[in-house]
């Protein structure tokens, strides 16, 4: 069954109007930044024009946020820039400088640390663009927020802790041999809430109180593997492993340092946020510690950002204060099905 995986949209427009005033940024011109990746085709002074500043712009879900929001673009007769600052918050202010130096019209970001929001905020008000956070949620400097596009963190991690309370249900594991493992970049709130969300939800619906082994990393495949390997090792004598991560790095990093470490996939429970990593196993038919994830699709993340812009820009419509992308979980037995793109 296809899913048909919509956003919602819950219009929420005064704590929007609090932040950004909807005014149409002046036509302008000027180059593109070299490192930026721009959307095929020409501009001229009729085209939207749409800065996609991104952190960790080289994961495989903000490529396809990027994508998505180039389709949308296209579709709109508008043009997308996407903007790689990698995690680097102060290259994030100088790209943004620089797009609103160059007369684009509207601005969608991914902040790599949610304290430069104040800075985002105000640098877009003053010249009179429009701007969404999508992803990471970000504030004025009375905390008021930004538009955003994304996903409720909590909510995903919630979804994720009841399906490893589903599969926990399904074994004879018992609080004394498990331990709960959450791997999370811990100056993101964004993903201190997925994983906070996951462990809750876990806990009740099992019923179980696991100890929890918490495990800090920058998010990426290699290093949340590294400091999971280092926590395992200070874990001797655990013989099951409940995981969960803030993104499908954080999750499939710390499931291949189990499996590194000993441990049989029949004795890990991992589940991926995102899936587009989880599902490599899947893909290769090999037994695994990944059991499951819950999907989120980068490219309904773009699509939507770019469609409120482009909105707010053509007919001055007031963006929405929130704007929630669906997600779904999904199994070895159904991610084809779902739509996810393995990579």
């Amino acid at each position: 069954m296809q899913s048909q995986r919509k956003t919602r949209r819950a219009a929420l427009g005064a704590a929007a109007a609090g932040v950004l005033s909807l005014v149409v940024a002046l036509a302008g011109c000027g180059t593109v930044d070299d490192t930026a990746d721009t959307s095929a085709g020409g501009s001229d002074d009729s085209t939207i024009r749409i800065a996609y500043i991104q952190k960790q712009g080289d994961q495989q879900y903000f490529i396809d946020q990027a994508e998505g929001a180039k389709e949308a673009a296209a579709e709109l007769g508008a043009e997308v820039t996407a903007i790689n600052v990698g995690d680097d918050a102060n290259e994030a202010i100088s790209q943004l400088e620089t797009v609103i130096s160059q007369g684009y019209d509207a601005i969608a970001i991914v902040v790599p640390d949610q304290k430069i929001g104040p800075q985002v905020i105000e640098l877009a008000a003053e010249a009179g663009i429009p701007l969404v956070a999508t992803d990471d949620a970000i504030e004025d400097a009375d905390g008021n927020p930004a538009p955003f596009v994304g996903f409720d963190g909590r909510a995903m991690g919630e979804e994720v802790g009841a399906e490893a309370a589903r599969l926990y249900s399904e074994t004879d594991w018992t609080p004394e041999n498990t331990r709960f493992l959450s791997v999370s970049k811990q100056d993101l709130q964004t993903c201190e809430d997925r994983v906070d969300g996951a462990y809750d939800a876990f806990t009740e619906a099992t019923g179980v109180d696991l100890e929890r082994v918490i495990v800090g990393s920058d998010a990426s495949n290699v290093d949340s593997q590294d400091q999971a390997a280092a926590a395992i090792t200070g874990n001797q004598g655990v013989e099951n492993w409940v995981v969960v991560g803030c993104n499908d790095e954080s999750e499939t990093g710390a499931v291949t340092a189990l499996q590194n470490a000993g441990f049989s996939p029949d004795n890990i429970i991992g589940v991926g946020l995102g899936a587009y990593l989880t599902c490599k196993d899947w893909q290769a038919g090999v037994e695994s510690g990944n059991k499951a994830a819950l999907f989120i699709s980068g490219v309904d993340v773009g699509r939507a950002a770019v469609e409120v812009l482009v909105d707010a820009v053509q007919n001055g419509t007031e963006l929405p204060a929130n704007t929630i992308a669906d997600t779904t979980i999904v199994t070895p037995e159904n991610w084809e099905d779902e739509g996810v793109v393995c990579t």
